[in-house]
């Protein structure tokens, strides 16, 4: 048996109707024909070179060779004139002013004893003198 109801057509309002029928455009920004900004600063931004290439995921960059931290505290301390106490390997405290360094060493001037120059590799440790006194 066939269902005794009649279909009844339902009336859309012109709003519902323009609504249903529109479509999500989204451009490509990529193409230079749709990108309408000619400020000189999208300009400069497209005129700059590449980024370096990234490595591929997983593995990691290995951290720089220097930082140059070390260079600027031995240049703080230069300008300064700030008396140091380096603690060498074995234990011995050795006063003085740093003149200058190298990759290698470092130069330290004492008052009333001989100037000497340190390799970096013998030093544990050193620190501004009066740093330690509390």
């Amino acid at each position: 048996m066939k269902d005794a109801t009649n279909a009844i057509p339902i009336e859309r309002s012109s709003e519902q109707e323009g609504f249903s029928n529109r479509r999500l455009i989204r451009p490509s920004l990529s193409r230079p024909e749709h990108n309408h900004n000619h400020t000189p600063a999208a300009m400069e931004r497209r005129d700059r070179p590449d980024r370096p290439e990234r490595p591929p995921m997983g593995k990691k960059m290995p951290p720089p060779e220097t930082t140059n931290a070390e260079n600027f505290y031995y240049q703080k301390q230069m300008q300064g004139k700030t008396p140091m106490v380096v603690v060498l390997r074995d234990g011995e405290e050795i006063r003085g002013v740093i003149e200058w360094y190298d990759r290698n060493c470092i130069k330290l001037n004492r008052n009333g004893a001989p100037n000497l120059m340190i390799y970096k590799p013998s030093i544990k440790y050193m620190y501004k003198e009066g740093e330690n006194e509390k």
